[in-house]
């Protein structure tokens, strides 16, 4: 790590995750201009989020590895042109199926994006208050992220089109690409030859993608659609010799016994649990302003600007409570803001509430979630060996995308399933009410994600903090 450039590498990664984040969101607000322009029926415009999410999500361990075995800088790079060349492909896009193939590609460039921009972070930094204060940062980036695409998308869209939501990527994606190259260390020369486990990665990233399929697809198509039964089972088979295959390996992809390590094991639980609940939460505001209150959609972006500022002050504070206080500390604090804060925001979850009667919430669960974002990366990447964290940082990222998949899939459900056969005023009371159920119901998963935390060992993470320290 060069003494000179410490700050400029951070920011590059920093930007690399913020760029993966608003993607994750940026397009909810442009789907209905996506939908006039390009004949898109309703059904399907869920598509341009679904595809990024299940490409995204299966290739995620295959990420992971190449980052280790390729190089994480290589590979960190290579993402960035894949996002740049498929978002000038989806703005260009004037049919469908261009469009959809865009975003398939945009996912496996999130896919090797994530596990090599947290595997570069994690070997640059040296774990300690360095990296505390590193995640913090680059999580501030990819949670605000995730709220700001939602305002980026709106702004957008109002100003240029939806197009403007890929195109914006392109500069981004090459600028970080270009000055990585100049600034990132080079990857050093592997010191031993070791075998890519193309057959565990084959039925890793087919197992992972159909999983993540009939789950985004599932609300969709309907749950005994052949399609995505046909999906699970497959993705059963495949997934059962992809631990077959891992289990008899001499150099597997995904190591088992990296489950040993319980900062790992838990770190890996509590993402799944924060995608799954805190999440979705800007899915269903994003139904709730613009379905419910019709907000235009600059209006619903800016209504975001209230949680992205709430959760970038979480991360900061979660950076300095687990330099202080340990990680677990610092996970009970954020599940415990963001429990209460998340009931605080279903009261605004109504017809006839007013931004005002959701502001509070969003603010106290907003800073709970920052928290959570940045102590369980760091708590992921505690006692991983340097020249496994790219996978180590791929299985994190798996149970995330997951994560989202089932929480989408069920909380979706839950949300229209009081809508059918209504419509006008009796549809936006009908949507609220489902959505006032959902956010109650995100809360109780929060609490699960508290209990998870208690599984960290108090002493472990004192431990942490004590090497830390001394260091």
């Amino acid at each position: 790590m060069p003494r000179s450039r410490p700050g400029l590498v951070l920011a590059l990664l920093a930007l690399a995750q913020l760029i993966f984040a608003l993607d994750l969101n940026i397009v909810f607000v442009a789907l209905p201009r996506i939908g006039e322009d390009l004949g898109f029926p309703g059904a399907t415009q869920q598509l341009v989020v679904s595809v990024y999410v299940v490409f995204a999500g299966g290739f995620l361990l295959l990420g992971g590895r190449a980052a280790d075995l390729l190089g994480r800088r290589r590979v960190f790079i290579t993402a960035l042109a894949l996002y740049a060349v498929s978002s000038l492909a989806g703005g260009l896009a004037s049919d469908p199926s261009v469009l959809i193939a865009a975003r398939a590609i945009q996912g496996v460039g999130g896919a090797l994006l994530l596990p090599s921009t947290l595997a570069l972070l994690n070997t640059l930094f040296e774990e300690g208050p360095r990296r505390n204060r590193a995640l913090a940062v680059w999580g501030g980036a990819g949670a605000s992220g995730l709220t700001l695409g939602a305002l980026l998308g709106g702004v957008l869209t109002q100003a240029f089109g939806w197009s403007a939501v890929f195109y914006v990527n392109v500069p981004l994606a090459g600028a970080v690409a270009v000055l990585s190259l100049l600034f990132i260390p080079r990857d050093a020369p592997r010191a031993e030859r070791r075998r890519f486990d193309l057959p565990g990665a084959l039925t890793v990233t087919g197992g992972s993608t159909l999983l993540v399929f009939g789950l985004v697809e599932g609300p969709e198509l309907g749950w005994t659609s052949p399609w995505v039964l046909g999906g699970f089972a497959v993705a059963a088979v495949l997934l059962a010799a992809f631990a077959l295959i891992e289990a008899k390996g001499r150099d597997p992809l995904m190591p088992f016994r990296l489950f040993r390590n319980r900062h790992l094991s838990v770190g890996m639980t509590v993402t799944f649990v924060f995608m799954g609940t805190f999440g979705v939460l800007p899915y269903f505001l994003t139904v709730l302003m613009q379905s419910v209150h019709g907000y235009s959609a600059l209006q619903t972006g800016l209504a975001f600007l209230v949680p992205s500022l709430a959760i970038a002050t979480g991360t900061q504070l979660g950076e300095r409570l687990a330099t202080r206080f340990g990680t677990r500390a610092t996970l009970i604090v954020g599940f415990a803001l963001g429990v209460p804060g998340t009931v605080l925001m279903a009261f605004g979850f109504s017809a006839d509430a007013g931004y005002g009667l959701l502001a509070p919430g969003l603010i106290v669960s907003g800073v709970g979630q920052g928290i959570v974002w940045t102590a369980m990366w760091i708590v992921s990447a505690t006692g991983t060996p340097a020249h496994e964290q790219g996978i180590a940082n791929g299985i994190a990222s798996t149970t995330l995308n997951i994560g989202n998949a089932i929480g989408l899939a069920v909380f979706t459900a839950i949300a229209d399933a009081g809508v059918a056969g209504v419509s006008g005023d009796a549809l936006r009371a009908a949507t609220a009410d489902g959505e006032f159920l959902v956010v109650l119901l995100t809360a109780a998963g929060m609490a699960v994600g508290l209990l998870v935390t208690f599984a960290l060992s108090r002493v472990a993470s004192r431990r942490v903090v004590e090497q830390s320290l001394a260091a």
